[in-house]
């Protein structure tokens, strides 16, 4: 109710004396003071009633609750904690049920009275650690400047056999480097497919995905083992903001195209079908027209790559004065006789860890951003937090 900025009291009582005194209809008043007849009725009722205390404000908090649990049974409730300390709302609920028989509070009102009584913790936040705003996409000007990388859904074979299409193809080209039909989007396989494609056409600048496994994960900096290995290799690594396959769009319409020449009436075998699709990718590189490229085929427009793939990775070397530690097989570092997680990703190879502060270190993986590492502290690092340019 839009009253002005005196005491609303005030305002009420002079609105029921001029409707006492009978000069002005109460639609006229109602309009002057910008409130409806229902209100100004409603204050009228309760002057009637109360006088001046009728015009004060009511709590409204309600006058009965059906179900608010009795004092009879948070008794009871407060003596089984006490004799079970460790027990949660559920174990509670099943005790006091059985012991007093039906009638007792749910588990979540338990959980409520446990909370409000301070007997129950909540999860445990993380600490923030650093901010980074990842680096907007970026347009591709030559062939191997951008690789886009997927797959597309999965589909079945004549026979049943369910395959994972993984296909890669550089931006600027258009050309498809490769449709490889896999049996699932294990690391291993994937990684495999990605060795040949890198010896057959060299390593691009940078690859571009999506934030689903197996490129992108949740843990930091977004990478996964096998993306962790393309930054190893010096490759860039684009993801897509989230929720947005629009930035991959020309990759989503290379799929489209896929589907209705090839996946839906797919071979009887994995080996026919991925025949077809080899023989389908032989057709769109080198004699479908791009309208994208003035109708130039893809093979017309794509080098391969000078960038080789080496032919093994060796661990990181960081800068002088800085600490490297060893990641374990789950993740975890040794630092001062404890075991602090940093990630899956970097299994394998050194993290490198920068003093900024007093007892305060940054962790990086080769040149990406890890997270911080407190020594007072246990557990985790505080890991970075990437956010994606708006």
């Amino acid at each position: 109710m839009p009253w002005k900025n005196t005491s609303q009291q005030e305002q009420r009582y002079q609105l029921i004396t001029e409707m006492r005194t009978d000069k002005r209809s109460v639609s006229e008043l109602c309009r002057g003071s910008k409130i409806s007849r229902k209100t100004a009725y409603k204050w009228w009722w309760r002057y009637q009633q109360g006088r001046l205390h009728g015009l004060e404000n009511r709590s409204r908090k309600p006058q009965k609750v059906s179900n608010r649990t009795s004092v009879f049974w948070l008794k009871r409730l407060r003596y089984q904690r006490r004799k079970h300390s460790t027990w949660g709302a559920r174990k509670l609920e099943h005790r006091l049920r059985r012991d007093f028989g039906d009638g007792s509070p749910s588990v979540a009102a338990i959980s409520r009275w446990l909370k409000r009584w301070g007997l129950v913790r909540g999860p445990k936040r993380r600490k923030a650690g650093p901010v980074i705003v990842r680096r907007a996409i970026r347009p591709a000007r030559h062939s191997n400047d951008v690789w886009t990388v997927d797959f597309k859904g999965w589909y079945k074979t004549g026979d049943g056999t369910r395959v994972e299409p993984l296909t890669v193809r550089d931006l600027h080209s258009r050309y498809g480097l490769q449709v490889i039909l896999l049996r699932s989007q294990g690391l291993l396989k994937t990684k495999a497919a990605f060795i040949k494609i890198f010896r057959k056409n060299g390593l691009p600048k940078r690859i571009r995905s999506d934030n689903g496994t197996p490129f992108g994960g949740g843990g930091p900096t977004g990478l996964t083992r096998l993306s962790a290995w393309w930054v190893k290799l010096g490759i860039e690594v684009e993801f897509i903001t989230p929720g947005r396959p629009d930035e991959n769009g020309s990759h989503e319409q290379f799929h489209r195209i896929y589907k209705t020449e090839v996946a839906r009436d797919p071979a009887q075998t994995l080996g026919g079908q991925q025949r077809r699709s080899s023989k389908w990718l032989a057709q769109y590189n080198e004699d479908r027209p791009h309208e994208a490229l003035a109708m130039e085929t893809p093979a017309k427009n794509y080098r391969c790559s000078r960038r080789l793939l080496p032919k093994q990775t060796v661990p990181w070397a960081y800068t002088r004065g800085w600490l490297r530690r060893w990641v374990r097989g789950n993740g975890e570092i040794n630092w001062k006789g404890k075991r602090r997680y940093v990630g899956e990703a970097f299994v394998g190879d050194y993290v490198g860890l920068k003093a900024v502060r007093a007892k305060i270190w940054r962790v990086y993986f080769g040149p990406l951003l890890v997270g911080e590492l407190h020594e007072k502290e246990t557990g985790n690092i505080r890991t970075a937090k990437y956010r994606h340019r708006k």
